[in-house]
């Protein structure tokens, strides 16, 4: 079945969310991560308001720094680094404010705030900006599961819907295998190609799209373009 627009973060983040409140200790937030697995949490106050997020990295200082004596030059290069490798609770350890993305941003812009922040999970908040889930790296790679059935019935429908009547009749044929489209017959005009091509990476989930054109001897044995169930 066609998917109705691009995936939302709604729809791919884990929920409930592993998180900690603001006075968790440092072995409750070591704790936390090691039995869910995470390589970070939020921190939320008492109104489940994500003030904060407490990563690996935010607790790496207390065992760098637990048996070092820094050079001058290099405390104030890393004020914050022992700051944190001093403190004992989320709240004096997190980076914030948290970084956060709504269930209704798409993936592509989540993708882009994790690479842009170089953050490997980002919470989710409502619009009060109390937690609802987090959505991870992994949870971003979700599409790429969709079968190979799916992502050609939408192949086929983005590409129905682009094109005018009779500009492809019956001559254009779409096999998806593991995730890689190919287009394979014949096209009137070779200049709709690269469009063509951008609207069906388009289609989340396409790892790449491959021509074939004039191949009709080779034609795959699958449904055409256009074709009745």
């Amino acid at each position: 079945m066609h998917h109705q627009g691009p995936y939302l973060v709604g729809e791919v983040m884990s929920r409930p969310a592993v998180a900690v409140l603001q006075k968790a200790g440092f072995r409750e937030i070591v704790e936390a991560m090691t039995r869910w697995q995470v390589s970070a949490v939020p921190v939320l106050d008492r109104e489940r308001t994500v003030v904060g997020v407490v990563s690996e990295a935010d607790l790496l200082p207390k065992e760098e720094f637990r048996n070092s004596d820094p050079s001058w030059r290099e405390r104030q290069a890393r004020l914050d680094d022992l700051a944190k490798a001093g403190a004992s609770t989320a709240e004096q350890i997190m980076t914030s404010p948290a970084v956060t993305v709504r269930a209704r941003m798409n993936l592509a812009q989540a993708a882009r705030i994790m690479a842009v922040n170089e953050v490997k999970r980002l919470p989710v908040v409502d619009a009060d900006g109390r937690l609802e889930g987090v959505v991870s790296r992994r949870d971003l790679l979700k599409v790429f599961l969709r079968t190979d059935a799916e992502l050609a019935d939408e192949v086929r429908e983005e590409i129905g819907s682009l094109l005018s009547p009779g500009l492809f009749p019956g001559e254009l044929w779409v096999r998806v295998t593991q995730g890689v489209v190919t287009l394979s017959g014949r096209i009137r005009d070779t200049s709709l190609v690269p469009v063509v091509s951008r609207v069906v990476r388009a289609v989340e989930g396409v790892v790449d799209v491959e021509w074939a054109l004039d191949a009709r001897d080779a034609r795959p044995q699958v449904r055409p373009l256009g074709a009745d169930d």
